[in-house]
């Protein structure tokens, strides 16, 4: 099982390629979360199901290409029926999810801070949980509830108890409204649980040590990456725009030796010649230190 499982307490960034997996893995997290939002963001479209199972397994791979940090992966829906997440879970398990998220809603799903959600009857969910533990060889399967937008908080814990015994590994409330919220779901679901902390949403903003005390396993910050990147690209195009240099942004900026150093820049360069050199064992074992495996 999935070393994800053993940890007590872990904050979890939000990801959207591979750099941002590296910048992760470097600030010290032990494990980084492949957001659905900040994914569909970054491709320049709204997180309502618009992508495919190949084109987030194939963002998946990309991290994994990089980095060996653990990744939580953002499934949405499971792109279908209970077959599907059936799928869904073998491919994203193949290409490298260590945890792969499921959700309760309808398709076409919505954000989990937005009006207007509809769910799927909970024995339906309760159908794809066990379709996706029968798929899995070692990822966790973590199910995710709207519920509590829907039909309350009774509803939302309700639905994470069948859930958690329909074999989901981690329970995922989604969008509760207050740390009084959180605490009642702690002591109603004996389960790992994990907490969304977004920011704008209806989840007040509140610091991962609640979730420690509270007895939460995880906490997710699913878009605070993207929303940084975001800005401060919206900052830099404005500055070129109306100065036409970037002399006035370029503290701002990181630099190309920080660039580098965070691709592994002269570790390739080292690479190459040691290819080039004929030495193959040498670039073997270099070729090992890159991928980390």
């Amino acid at each position: 099982m999935s070393e994800l499982l053993k940890e007590k307490f872990m904050v979890v960034p939000g990801v959207f390629n591979p750099f941002t997996a590296l910048q992760a893995e470097r600030a010290g997290f032990r494990a980084a979360y492949l957001s659905g939002g900040a994914l569909t963001s970054s491709m320049g479209i709204p997180d309502i199901g618009l992508i495919s199972l190949r084109e987030l397994s194939d963002a998946v791979r990309q991290i994994r290409e990089v980095t060996d940090i653990p990744l939580i992966v953002d499934a949405d829906t499971g792109f279908g029926n209970a077959l599907s997440v059936w799928r869904t879970v073998r491919v994203l398990e193949e290409s490298g999810a260590d945890a792969i998220q499921i959700e309760d809603q309808k398709a076409p799903k919505r954000c989990g801070h937005l009006e207007g959600k509809e769910l799927i009857d909970a024995e339906e969910m309760g159908q794809k949980i066990r379709a996706a533990v029968d798929a899995r060889r070692n990822a966790l399967i973590i199910a995710r509830t709207d519920a509590r937008a829907v039909e309350g908080m009774e509803g939302a814990i309700n639905r994470a108890r069948k859930y958690y015994d329909s074999g989901a590994d981690i329970i995922f409330p989604e969008a509760l409204l207050s740390r009084q919220e959180f605490s009642r779901f702690s002591k109603s679901v004996d389960a790992p649980l994990l907490a969304n902390m977004t920011e704008f949403g209806k989840t007040p903003l509140i610091d991962s040590s609640f979730f420690r005390k509270a007895g939460y396993r995880y906490v997710i910050f699913p878009v605070t990456a993207f929303r940084a990147a975001a800005l401060a690209v919206e900052h830099a195009f404005t500055a070129l725009a109306s100065d036409g240099t970037q002399r006035g942004i370029i503290t701002s900026l990181m630099t190309r030796e920080k660039q580098y150093e965070i691709i592994r820049y002269h570790d390739y360069e080292l690479l190459d010649r040691q290819i080039s050199s004929d030495d193959v064992g040498a670039g073997r074992r270099r070729r090992t230190r890159l991928t980390g495996k």
